[in-house]
């Protein structure tokens, strides 16, 4: 079973620019995608249920144009979640969870700090939530897939300029602690880092200055899963050639 997890800055946008073309050849069965930025109804779905993505669900935040997860699948679902029931976050269609047979996959676009201290404070407050929900979840499905937008760099190899960044929202030393916390306490593993070693890997660049072309990038975007998963994640990769988006796609391989 091939997943895959994307933040597609827009997902009408990112058709525009051949992302189901892309999803015809690429053919994975579950694709999580965040900062969808529409509501279900505004997209054009029919292309997509050709492709065999039966099963869409999709969770918008209240605010038009603005944030939002969606997940198509080809497997039916057992059951689907929409949201953490807390309302600050909910409200910014923040995650969606899908169970399947064998496991539940949550797909969530974590905050971003970057406009000032003040959602810089609204990150730490869900960073915390969050720890608190998957741990909740976990007391009922041990098998737990998370994915998505981070929007943190964990370690130094995964962003392009540790030095310069170490006081940028997304490198700072509070949120790169949390994910410490969150692998070593809750029972996660970092799926790409299991299979991948090599440096200069990454997930987003900022459309200023070239930076894609240069390289000069954060790997923001995960799959992280539980250590009870840990027979079960057969690969793990970056699709950086891949571009719709900011960011380009992630994958993991998964069998049971």
């Amino acid at each position: 079973m091939k997943i895959i997890s994307y933040n597609v800055n827009g997902i009408r946008a990112a058709i525009r620019k051949g992302l189901i073309e892309w999803l015809g050849e690429e053919q994975p069965d579950i694709i999580c995608f965040q900062e969808v930025k529409a509501e279900k109804e505004q997209v054009e779905l029919e292309a997509f249920k050709e492709l065999g993505y039966k099963y869409i669900d999709w969770f918008s935040a209240t605010k038009k144009g603005y944030s939002g997860v969606a997940i198509f699948s080809k497997i039916p679902p057992v059951k689907v979640h929409h949201g953490m029931g807390i309302s600050a976050y909910d409200e910014e269609g923040r995650s969606i969870r899908i169970d399947y047979e064998n496991f539940s996959l949550i797909n969530t676009y974590f905050p971003s700090g970057t406009s000032g201290e003040e959602r810089q404070d609204f990150k730490y407050r869900f960073l915390d939530d969050y720890f608190l929900y998957t741990q909740e979840i976990q007391k009922e499905q041990p098998n737990l897939l998370i994915c998505g937008d981070f929007n943190i760099c964990h370690k130094e190899i995964d962003i392009h300029n540790p030095k310069r960044n170490q006081k940028t929202s997304g490198f700072l030393p509070e949120e790169r602690a949390w994910v410490s916390k969150f692998i070593e306490d809750v029972g996660f593993f970092d799926t790409f880092r299991a299979f991948v070693e090599d440096p200069h890997r990454y997930s987003w660049w900022t459309y200023r200055a070239g930076a894609r072309k240069k390289n000069l990038g954060w790997r923001i975007d995960y799959f992280m899963a539980s250590n009870t998963l840990k027979e079960h994640i057969t690969n793990a990769d970056i699709l950086d050639q891949v571009v719709h988006s900011d960011h380009c796609p992630v994958t993991v391989e998964v069998t049971f």
